[in-house]
């Protein structure tokens, strides 16, 4: 984790938003257009845009891509989250996760508590680290996105959110505050990199 600088300033990230979806297009896609419009509004570059049917592998392919690309540093991804046999989101995920974001999932069904009571047990919201690449999932209702951008990723992607928020892991050239300075050995004494 890393500690934020009191001068840190915003830093427009890449952020490429993939709705799951057996019947929507981009004519109906509430959920897709709501968390375009919020990330533009925060300031951050809709890199791209898709949709895809709730299928393991073709959720899995659009994702590979995206995580190899260097514009891109933040997946979102809505739909697919739930309990039915269709909903695959999470194991089309998992796998590509260097390591995974529990804390996003449980505070998004904390936050969805309030809404919709014990149905929050029902998603399956996770989140997770490829390749430096954050990657993060929300059931497909416009509401859901709404609750995970506002709640969680509208300030754990900016890079003024203090004390820590996630911009210094896909932006390494952001600096963490200096009492989070590397120590770097030099012959037995210890300097400050």
């Amino acid at each position: 984790m890393s500690h934020v600088h009191a001068n840190a300033r915003f830093v427009p990230l890449g952020i490429s938003v993939l709705t799951v979806s057996d019947t929507r297009g981009f004519d109906r896609d509430g959920s897709g257009d709501l968390l375009s419009e919020r990330l533009s509004e925060a300031g951050h570059v809709l890199v791209d845009r898709r949709i895809v049917p709730d299928d393991i592998y073709r959720i899995r392919a659009v994702v590979s891509k995206w995580v190899v690309r260097d514009d891109v540093q933040v997946i979102l991804v809505n739909g697919g989250t739930g309990f039915t046999v269709r909903d695959t989101t999470p194991e089309a995920l998992a796998p590509l996760f260097d390591r995974a974001i529990d804390g996003y999932g449980e505070l998004f069904r904390q936050l969805s508590y309030d809404s919709i009571g014990t149905s929050t047990v029902q998603s399956r919201a996770v989140g997770g680290v490829a390749n430096r690449t954050l990657i993060f999932a929300m059931p497909g209702s416009p509401k859901a996105c709404a609750t995970a951008w506002e709640g969680i990723l509208e300030s754990q992607l900016d890079a003024r959110t203090r004390p820590c928020n996630f911009v210094a892991m896909v932006m390494p050239e952001q600096q963490a505050c200096a009492s989070r300075e590397a120590v770097v050995p030099d012959h037995g004494q210890g300097v400050h990199a």
